[in-house]
């Protein structure tokens, strides 16, 4: 079949080289000139690190990565309050734990896609179904016959809008919002560790990267943004929202000023009574993202790739089938992730001074390494057993 692919992150790429793979004839289509650099990371472990090793792109994004050490929380003075080491949940996953650029592993999936067709600077914005084909319509005003359309195109999806309804009930706000951006040369340095300085309802966060840059996260609740002025001037309402806290907050605040490239964004949820109407389908965060603070969306987006190009494969030309088995393998197991991930707003920006301590005292039980092993090496597992579709 020749399939459509709007999207060219993480799960766009990653069906494409398992659709070609089993013999189909993949097109992928994303809006950016070019593919995204830099950015933000991410923690790469479970079935998503396993697959990566059976698309022989491993090793190159472990080249790219962090073998992170610690976690530290600290007091507006700088002193530590709280920390976890990662070696445990390392050791509990026999190694195959570290974290990573998201845009390094986009740009390994893409690189492991030989002889696909990718359209750069053009993505799929309407399509049209008529009883053999579907015709997508693109940004250049060409149009394009497929077979499939897939939306792989994020958290707020082009394909999902057009083809599923524009429902502002697709995509539940967990009442966050994100920032992230990098600054060069920043004078604080702290090798393989997450720093962070949390008060209730913010935290500001750093990770030490290489060729001198810094990774800063900001989160916060949605109520402490003025709304007006995240439309006109997001660096503004994030100075807003995180004036008055200390630590090495004003000083990165004042250095936001000068990126050129900020992310940012609601902390959401897309949750689907359905993933595929017709010949459109839906992957990855379109489908059901689990949300940008559970940190573990592309290891999702690489197992639902593998699914629904698995599942095409085992259903011939009953495409139709194909789709309904791919959500009914995964709908359970994406549901539990989405349900963990809503305990995780708690930890990042507690909603009291209390809520702030007691989430300190559990990060300090998870130091001992029984507990970490036991509890925190748990709740990274993937419960679920992938078929091996190469065998069918």
């Amino acid at each position: 079949m020749k399939i459509g692919i709007n999207g060219c992150g993480i799960a766009g790429p990653a069906l494409a080289y398992w659709l070609k793979r089993f013999g189909h004839e993949p097109v992928l289509f994303e809006k950016a000139p070019a593919p995204r650099a830099g950015g933000y990371v991410i923690d790469f472990w479970g079935l998503g690190y396993d697959l990566a090793q059976r698309m022989g792109i491993l090793g190159p994004i472990v080249e790219r990565g962090y073998a992170m050490r610690r976690l530290k929380m600290v007091e507006a003075d700088g002193r530590e309050v709280a920390s976890l080491a990662v070696e445990p949940i390392r050791e509990t996953l026999g190694g195959r734990f570290i974290s990573v650029a998201r845009a390094d592993v986009a740009a390994a999936l893409l690189g492991a896609c030989q002889d696909v067709v990718v359209h750069f600077g053009t993505s799929i914005v309407g399509f049209h179904e008529d009883a053999g084909e579907i015709t997508a319509a693109l940004s250049d005003g060409g149009h394009e016959r497929f077979d499939l359309v897939i939306g792989a195109d994020g958290l707020h999806s082009r394909i999902r809008a057009v083809g599923f309804g524009d429902d502002p009930r697709h995509e539940r706000a967990l009442g966050c919002h994100v920032a992230a951006f990098r600054l060069e040369h920043y004078p604080h340095q702290d090798e393989l560790t997450y720093v962070s300085h949390t008060e209730p309802k913010r935290q500001v966060a750093r990770m030490t990267l290489r060729d001198g840059e810094t990774l800063v996260l900001l989160i916060c609740r949605s109520e402490l943004l003025d709304g007006e002025l995240v439309r006109t001037n997001v660096k503004g309402a994030l100075q807003r929202a995180f004036a008055g806290m200390r630590w090495e907050v004003p000083d990165i605040i004042a250095r936001m000023a000068g990126v050129d490239e900020l992310y940012f964004d609601s902390v959401n949820q897309v949750r689907l009574d359905t993933w595929s109407r017709g010949r459109v389908a839906l992957v990855g965060d379109a489908a059901a993202c689990v949300s940008f603070l559970a940190g573990e969306g592309t290891g999702l987006a690489m197992i639902e790739a593998y699914v629904l190009a698995g599942e095409l494969h085992r259903a011939g030309n009953d495409w139709s089938r194909g789709l309904e088995q791919y959500a009914a393998r995964l709908r359970v197991f994406l549901r539990d992730k989405q349900r963990s991930a809503l305990k995780l707003r708690g930890f990042f920006v507690p909603q009291t001074g209390f809520g702030l301590a007691l989430r300190n005292l559990l990060v300090n039980a998870f130091a001992l390494p029984f507990v970490a092993k036991q509890l925190v090496g748990r709740s990274v597992r993937d419960e679920l057993e992938l078929p091996d579709y190469e065998k069918d």
